[in-house]
């Protein structure tokens, strides 16, 4: 799978193995915890998948685990979704936003 990046222009620069960052905290600028990485969303790109948002916090592991799960427990998680440019992975174990959380948009 593909991170989505206009200045990356070696194919190795742009692959990364999504099970790096599944799971990982996000930072804010500010090196507070704004929820964990939990689901991708992607597009087809002719052979390739291109990352387009990160869906972080409870919401997230709700939309990967599937609708059953949410109505299992009976609530709505919270969380942000991220656009492509709006997290910095260029150190997977670290991914960071390059925004304020306010930009994020809620789910």
């Amino acid at each position: 799978m593909k991170p989505r990046s206009d200045s990356a222009t070696d194919p190795s620069e742009r692959e990364l193995r999504l099970d790096r960052l599944l799971g990982r905290h996000v930072l804010a600028g500010n090196n507070q915890h704004v929820g964990r990485l939990e689901e991708f969303r992607a597009e087809q790109d002719g052979r390739d998948w291109v990352i387009m948002e990160y869906v972080i916090g409870v919401a997230g592991l709700f939309e990967r685990l599937g609708v059953g799960v949410k109505l299992l427990f009976g609530r709505r998680g919270g969380g942000y979704v991220a656009r492509w440019d709006q997290l910095d992975i260029s150190d997977p174990e670290h991914p960071r936003l390059t925004c304020g959380v306010q930009e994020l948009r809620r789910v």
